[in-house]
């Protein structure tokens, strides 16, 4: 296969406009990302790939403000791979995201290749093998170097021959509307505002707290995480998870007693926070009982637990049926929050309740029940009544 052309380099507003304006009405973009977040909280944006089908540009957010691509985003079909990590960054960046994604690695979950990269699908369903990533690149750095500008240009380069392939495999299992409810739940999830109140459930050594200590946690894992968007800052170079669990266990009320906390006492605390950490540790204490929001644990019904393997090995088979992930399918996470009957679990709707709902449902009620056939593996069968 040709190379394919230099992609075009935007650097400049009127570049980036010229080149919004051709391809205003195009009905499909393939569109992907670099970034970095090591040092900060927020993914700092450092290029933009956009192919059309004829060619392909690279646009440096270093250089140009990028929001105008966000009317590029809307209105027509964007296709992506792995987009999760993407969503956020144009979310951020541009305050717009695809209302129409078709996420390639998705899709190859639904035909039988599960969390597959993009150089692994592009060989496997094109047999063309892309360039080879530096995964030391910096992305922030200018000028960038031809070789990972070519890298960059590949990851759009072969999206629309993707989609096409993968849309017509779909098509033939039934499964195109499988994958739109995916790609559009990951869109919402994209879209979804973090919850302050819940932010100390990400915080290992804290997460099992209780009374006072665990809303001292919640305060402070909420003034954290508000803190470090403010400075753009990653949350652990604020305040470690370690010395805002010492903190909730022993809620200092003077800068003596904070600095005395373990996790703090190498590193120290900067004297610009050290006031706000205290008042965040003041309305923590404040907290009412009925303010503390823990995380939800709702176990299984006693009577239902063994039936978890039982159903998992069911998955196992169904997705050997229709050439899937059994994670795809469903977790044991979805699972028990079926049989715990959670309004937001993922059986209840959808391809998944398609899929499965029924079959777990038969089982449960002993309409059904599974046996082994040799050859074919678990095989569910109807029982007399």
């Amino acid at each position: 296969m040709a190379e394919p052309a230099t992609a075009r380099w935007i650097d400049t507003t009127e570049g980036l406009d010229a080149l919004v304006d051709e391809l205003a009405d195009a009905p499909r973009l393939a569109i992907d990302t670099e970034f970095h977040r090591e040092r900060t909280y927020w993914p700092q944006c450092a290029l933009v790939q956009i192919g059309w089908g004829t060619g392909e540009a690279l646009i440096d957010p270093l250089a140009v403000d990028i929001a105008p691509i966000g009317t590029l985003l809307t209105g027509r079909t964007v296709v992506m791979h792995a987009a999760g990590q993407d969503l956020e960054v144009f979310q951020h960046s541009v305050g717009v995201v695809p209302d129409d994604l078709f996420d390639t690695q998705i899709a190859a979950s639904f035909l039988g290749m599960s969390s597959i990269g993009l150089a692994p699908l592009v060989n496997k369903l094109l047999d063309v093998h892309l360039p080879k990533a530096d995964r030391l690149t910096d992305w922030l750095a200018r000028p960038l170097s031809e070789d990972a500008k070519r890298y960059a240009q590949s990851d759009v380069v072969h999206l629309f021959e993707l989609h096409d392939q993968m849309t017509e495999a779909l098509e033939q299992r039934g499964r195109m509307a499988w994958v739109r409810s995916e790609c559009d739940a990951l869109v919402e999830r994209s879209l979804a505002p973090s919850d302050p109140t819940t932010a100390w459930w990400r915080v290992k050594e804290a997460r099992r707290l209780k009374g006072t200590a665990a809303g001292v946690a919640q305060a402070l894992a909420a003034w954290r995480e508000a803190h470090a968007g403010e400075v753009d800052r990653p949350l652990r170079s604020v305040l470690p998870d370690l010395a805002l669990a010492g903190i909730a266990q022993r809620p200092p009320s003077t800068v003596e007693d904070l600095v005395k906390i373990r996790g703090l006492r190498d590193r120290g605390i900067p004297k610009s926070i050290r006031d706000d950490v205290l008042d965040a540790v003041a309305a923590g204490k404040a907290l009412a009982a009925d303010e503390v929001v823990y995380p939800v644990e709702r176990p299984v019904p006693a009577e239902l637990r063994s039936a978890v393997p039982l159903l998992m090995s069911w998955v196992s088979q169904r997705a050997r049926e229709l050439d899937l992930d059994p994670a795809v399918l469903a977790t044991r996470g979805d699972l028990e929050g079926f049989l715990r009957d959670d309004p937001d679990n993922r059986l209840s709707t959808g391809w998944r309740a398609e899929a499965l709902a029924t079959d777990i449902g038969d089982l449960l009620e002993g309409r059904a029940g599974l046996s082994f056939a040799k050859g074919e593996g678990l095989v569910l069968r109807p029982l007399d009544p």
